[in-house]
């Protein structure tokens, strides 16, 4: 009997992603996307702390923008690196590339909430465009995200970039990602409210309008944050703005980790403003492990159909997700490993197993809560 009923909860556990992926994929790929319009400027902001490997990539595919007006600014974030020379070189040949260099890190900031807020006290657009070091856009990016902005109205537009992925680790991590946003966030329902719980955005590349960015508070209302995705889309929604979500995989390309230990050191630093708090991590490990990784423990056990078929519906949201977003394939055939890998993430950051009580990130130490 307690087998028999494990099944069913692993069956409706599974179909919940599969139902909501299905519709969020439907609706966001029938989502318009117009041009901007007359008068819009859009600001490309750039945060950087030693990104010499990326930034001359980055700003080479920022400056192919196209159908929006706009101006490149990059923060060099006390870098020890040739961060600031490769830019600098840049805004030498385009005028619309400028360096900037950020202050001295002030008490109580993150380091990139920090860079990006002074940021946007530099930049001159009717739209701020944050985007990380590691994404390289495509040409129509800013356009998209800054028409988005305007014919739906929302305060922050933002899209998960294509996700590049070249070691087994980041297989087993990364994915998570579009998982998490697709499976379990209902995009229509974001859209019709502007309750902070529907607020989610990548960081990675993150659209906002300028006016309500500022009267919101922008990056100093969340300056000790370590999640501007969430924190930033979460603020401007207790303003009383909508935000919104569009898919990015045409839109940019970024490989955020090289390896495991990148990668767990990562989203570890971002664990505990997400999933890892006393009150949710348990529900989320109730809905992942139970729609995700319960289907097939049971399967050796009891493989009848209800176990089956939630099998299946598991590996065909993962497979609908990495398919139509272009992800690796090899994520489809580990999704219960990357899983089981994001919960143990997730419990090792709310436990502080392995960190103490402080975290590190781009040789800078901050709280964990």
């Amino acid at each position: 009997m307690i087998l028999h009923a494990l099944a069913l909860l692993a069956l409706a556990l599974a179909a919940i992603p599969a139902l909501t992926a299905i519709a969020n994929l439907l609706l966001l790929a029938a989502t318009r996307r117009p041009e901007p319009g007359p008068g819009t400027l859009v600001s490309i902001l750039v945060p950087a702390r030693n990104e010499e490997g990326n930034i001359s990539r980055a700003l080479d595919a920022a400056l192919l923008s196209r159908g929006v007006a706009f101006e490149i600014l990059v923060m060099d974030d006390g870098s020890t690196d040739r961060t600031a020379r490769i830019v600098r070189d840049a805004a030498a040949r385009d005028g619309r590339v400028r360096l900037l260099t950020a202050p001295a890190l002030a008490e109580g900031w993150t380091g990139k909430v920090h860079a990006c807020h002074h940021l946007s006290l530099a930049a001159k657009g009717t739209h701020l465009f944050f985007v990380d070091a590691d994404v390289r856009l495509a040409p129509n990016a800013a356009a998209t995200l800054a028409g988005r902005a305007r014919k739906s109205g929302a305060a922050l537009v933002s899209a998960v970039p294509r996700q590049e992925m070249g070691t087994l680790g980041e297989v087993l991590t990364v994915p998570m990602i579009n998982l998490l946003l697709l499976g379990y966030l209902p995009v229509g329902l974001m859209r019709l409210s502007t309750h902070p719980a529907f607020g989610a955005a990548c960081g990675q590349a993150m659209l906002v309008e300028r006016d309500a960015y500022r009267a919101a508070g922008g990056h100093l209302a969340i300056r000790d944050s370590l999640h501007d995705g969430i924190k930033l889309a979460r603020t401007l929604r207790r303003a009383g703005h909508r935000t919104d979500l569009l898919l990015g995989h045409r839109l940019a390309v970024c490989r955020m980790y090289r390896g495991l230990d990148e990668a767990w050191a990562g989203f570890a630093k971002n664990a505990r403003e997400g999933m890892a708090r006393p009150a949710a991590l348990p529900v989320w490990t109730g809905l992942l492990a139970g729609g995700h990784l319960l289907p097939f423990a049971l399967l050796p056990l009891l493989p009848t159909p209800p176990v089956v078929l939630a099998a299946s519906l598991s590996l065909a949201t993962r497979a609908l997700i990495t398919l139509l977003t272009r992800e690796s394939v090899l994520s489809i055939p580990l999704h219960p490993a990357t899983v089981l890998v994001g919960l143990l993430i997730q419990w090792s950051a709310l436990l502080r197993i392995g960190s103490g009580s402080r975290a590190a990130w781009r040789g800078r130490l901050y709280p964990v809560g």
